[in-house]
């Protein structure tokens, strides 16, 4: 058996991919440099707590590198609605923060635009409405 790349082939698929790439990348920075990723995503650990860069580290970074990798190495249309439902919970969460923890903030707004283009783009592909 041999394993070729995937290269995205149509718009659609571009979208999508561009999407498991920006995912993979996130989990790379929380993998590698947690500490900057955390000040990306405005948290603090407490400084008498390193578990709780471990749990950023292995946590977030694994789940976001794990499924962005997947969906760009394979590929399937199933992986990408998963990258989109995942991307889609991420975003009903920011709301849920928002209006009850009251985190109604300019970066919590921009953020959920983000997050909604993020699962939006590879939904879209999976669920035909891309070429």
């Amino acid at each position: 058996m041999q394993f070729s790349f995937p290269w995205p082939m149509s718009q659609g698929e571009w979208l999508a991919w561009t999407s498991a790439v920006v995912t993979a990348a996130l989990g790379l920075l929380l993998f590698l440099a947690p500490g900057i990723g955390f000040k990306l995503l405005r948290l603090q650990p407490h400084p008498d707590k390193p578990e709780a860069i471990a749990e950023g580290r292995s946590r977030f970074a694994g789940f976001y590198l794990g499924l962005g990798l997947c969906a760009v190495l394979l590929a399937q249309p199933l992986l990408y609605m998963a990258l989109g439902f995942s991307w889609l919970f991420t975003a009903f969460g920011r709301m849920l923060g928002m209006m009850s923890d009251g985190a109604n903030t300019p970066y919590n707004w921009a953020a959920l635009v983000l997050d909604l283009l993020l699962a939006a783009l590879p939904l879209a592909f999976a669920f035909g409405f891309l070429p």
